[in-house]
């Protein structure tokens, strides 16, 4: 779909804006191609030993090999996942409930504040064992990691975005005669979406880590603990692989948070 701002544009600013994009595109395709050509190359010459640094052929058979033939990282893929999607949900939810008790109720933030910077001030991964002699080697150590991550970085974002709304707003609103529910629900939270969603944006792919941190420390499944398994036995192409996997995963999670985005701030 075509943005309504695209829409207006006369019809030569619109063709030059679409030649941008096809230039762009074909500069990264280009760059792509003679990056992966020039690892090959050093690769088979002995430039680069594949022992530490794989070859991309090599890292094409693995992919094709989990995901087409054997299928197996499918199951690994889903479980991280999974642990990640949930542990976001439960931490932003639980994050977002308490930043609204916090700014409706300031005493009650100044109160918790020390205990939750000394919460937040804790490694998590550190934590990690303890999680797993809590919950196990299940998916459920991993989800309570990733929601540790999540939960102070939405919390930090729920109280600054809310707290930075104009007061001339809210002046303006109650005066008038905006009742305190139609203020907060009309001006105080969607002027405070934006800084919000960062804040969502932001703990989603630190739920993702978490989840994949704590994989590798020790689990039954996932990305993570495959990642563990290929690097004791050196197999660098399946480690390769799978950084490569979870960085386009990262990229995707990005890319949807960022459209999500534009269309809730549509109205702005």
């Amino acid at each position: 779909m075509v943005p309504k701002a695209l829409l207006n544009l006369p019809a030569r600013p619109r063709l030059a804006l679409s030649s941008r994009s096809m230039v762009t595109l074909a500069a990264h395709a280009l760059f792509i191609v003679a990056f992966i050509s020039m690892w090959e190359f050093a690769a088979q010459r002995g430039i680069l030993d594949p022992t530490f640094f794989g070859r991309p052929s090599g890292i094409w058979n693995y992919l094709w090999t989990g995901f087409v033939t054997g299928k197996k990282l499918w199951l690994e893929l889903g479980y991280t996942v999974t642990g990640a999607l949930i542990s976001f949900a439960a931490g932003s939810v639980t994050a977002i409930a308490f930043g609204l008790l916090f700014t409706t109720y300031p005493p009650l933030h100044r109160a918790a504040e020390p205990y939750l910077t000394l919460l937040n001030a804790m490694p998590r991964i550190a934590l990690a064992p303890l999680f797993l002699l809590w919950f196990g080697l299940g998916i459920g150590s991993k989800i309570a990691v990733g929601v540790s991550l999540t939960f102070f970085i939405v919390l930090s974002a729920t109280v600054a975005g809310i707290r930075g709304v104009a007061s001339d707003h809210l002046i303006l609103s109650k005066a008038l005669g905006a009742t305190p529910h139609q203020v907060f629900f009309k001006v105080t939270l969607p002027s405070a979406v934006p800084v919000i969603f960062s804040g969502l944006r932001l703990g989603l792919i630190f739920a993702l880590l978490g989840v994949v941190g704590a994989e590798l420390i020790a689990a039954e499944h996932g990305l993570g603990q495959t990642l563990a398994y290929l690097q004791s036995t050196f197999s660098m192409d399946g480690v390769m692989a799978l950084l490569f996997l979870l960085a386009l995963l990262g990229l995707g999670v990005t890319a949807i948070m960022n459209r999500m985005e534009r269309a809730l701030l549509s109205w702005q």
